[in-house]
């Protein structure tokens, strides 16, 4: 178990949501329903130690709150493909671990792929 998210701060997580919404000229902007319970979320769990897995899954339930108007995916998996690039991977591999952890985040990991990710995050412990 390691700290995977602690250098992620809510404010480099809100730059980051910023950034993507600039991108493509989308407003960015918190939701009134999501914003504050997720950035307490975030701010409690990140720098805890845990798995690589149970990192995608903060970034998953995270998103599902929808902290921002747009690209709350976008901005989750980001974050979750940059730890993956910390792994220094090969890069046939770190690209299939980043499509698995993508697919998390975004909730449409099939049982296979949950399972897959999950054996590579429990190989890194």
């Amino acid at each position: 178990m390691r700290p995977w998210l602690e250098s992620y701060t809510w404010e480099i997580v809100t730059t980051l949501n910023r950034g993507l919404c600039e991108a493509k000229n989308a407003l960015h902007k918190p939701t009134s329903d999501g914003h504050d319970a997720t950035s307490a979320l975030w701010d409690s769990s990140h720098l805890s130690a845990m798995t690589l897995a149970e990192a995608a899954t903060l970034c998953r339930r995270c998103h599902r709150m929808a902290p921002f108007c747009f690209y709350n995916g976008n901005t989750f998996a980001s974050i979750i493909a940059l730890v993956v690039k910390r792994l220094d991977l090969p890069a046939d591999q770190a690209f299939v671990i980043r499509s698995l952890a993508g697919h998390i985040v975004a909730g449409v990991a099939r049982e296979e792929e949950v399972k897959a990710f999950q054996a590579f995050s429990d190989s890194l412990t």
